[in-house]
């Protein structure tokens, strides 16, 4: 059984900097397609930053909103991903989530519904 969880998330102040850590059981983060979403209330989860498994080359890919300030990587060792957040923005606010799957197309990456396990999120407030 796959298990996420995420962790990391709390208050900063805009140009400030977080780092969300999202631990992964039952699979290797490795071979894994590992995303990052965000949701604010009453709109739909948001695509941030993705890492394809290691079979498929391991490329990141970001939204053109955050990227250049987020970084996407994974740790196999301690099978956790990481989403470092840098020169956060109010509009960052929001609950983020980390999603993991394994057999993707590349086409898929940024869709939320195509993932098949999930996190429970952590919120991340950015104050102006």
């Amino acid at each position: 059984q796959v298990q996420v969880a995420e962790s990391g998330g709390g208050l900063v102040q805009a140009g400030g900097s977080l780092t969300l850590a999202c631990v992964v059981s039952g699979r290797t983060v490795r071979e894994s397609d590992i995303a990052w979403f965000r949701q604010t209330p009453g709109k739909e989860r948001e695509f941030v930053a993705a890492i394809r498994r290691a079979g498929t080359g391991g490329r990141t890919y970001y939204a053109d909103s955050v990227k250049g300030r987020f970084t996407i990587s994974r740790d196999a060792a301690k099978s956790t991903a990481y989403l470092q957040m840098n020169s956060l923005k109010p509009e960052d606010t929001a609950v983020y989530y980390c999603a993991v799957d394994s057999t993707l197309i590349l086409s898929s990456i940024r869709t939320a519904e195509q993932y098949d396990y999930w996190g429970q999120g952590t919120q991340v407030t950015v104050s102006s």
